[in-house]
């Protein structure tokens, strides 16, 4: 085996475990929200929800590191304050944004898919700081704006979650020269 295929090997690993974890994340998530916030029920998926942004961040680094160092680490660092802090939302947002441009920098997963994430990312790293100042309604789950700027990232999060499970990712853009540069 060389290198090159052990690297592909693990790659595909890492992939697979992403595309679960993105599929237990998102209904882990989705069932919180409409069990409501007064369930035990509710506390353990949030919980599990959590340690499933940490994973998420751990793969996710793992497949994007060798495309943009800098970017990678700092994406993996959205996603751990997502785990760990209140308004967890704004951090997935830059987290996602970051992951998104360098799995597109690396050609790892389709271009469209990519620019999909990006976009969709995009959206919430904007649309999710107004929210919280209130300068555009809708900041809750219960509100069909909510909904609708969400759709676009639960769009591209399932798609890629099954594109990782059944593709993986491809072996990458060769000869990168921005491994450690932002």
């Amino acid at each position: 085996m060389t290198a090159r295929t052990d690297t592909r090997s693990i790659n595909t690993t890492y992939a697979r475990i992403a595309g679960f974890t993105f599929i237990f994340y998102i209904v882990a998530g989705m069932t919180s929200l409409s069990l409501g916030s007064d369930s035990q029920v509710t506390e353990l998926l949030y919980f599990l929800q959590n340690a499933s942004a940490l994973v998420l961040g751990v793969t996710l680094y793992m497949l994007t590191r060798e495309y943009g160092q800098a970017l990678a680490l700092l994406a993996l660092t959205f996603r751990i304050l997502e785990a760990v802090h209140d308004k967890s939302e704004i951090f997935f947002a830059f987290g996602s944004l970051l992951f998104c441009w360098l799995l597109l920098r690396g050609r790892l997963i389709p271009a469209a898919l990519a620019w999909l994430g990006v976009i969709a990312s995009a959206l919430l790293v904007v649309i999710l700081p107004l929210q919280l100042a209130g300068v555009l309604a809708g900041a809750g789950w219960a509100s069909s704006a909510t909904w609708m700027i969400w759709m676009p990232m639960l769009v591209f999060e399932v798609t890629l979650a099954l594109w990782l499970i059944i593709k993986g990712v491809s072996a990458g853009q060769q000869n990168m020269t921005v491994s450690n540069s932002i």
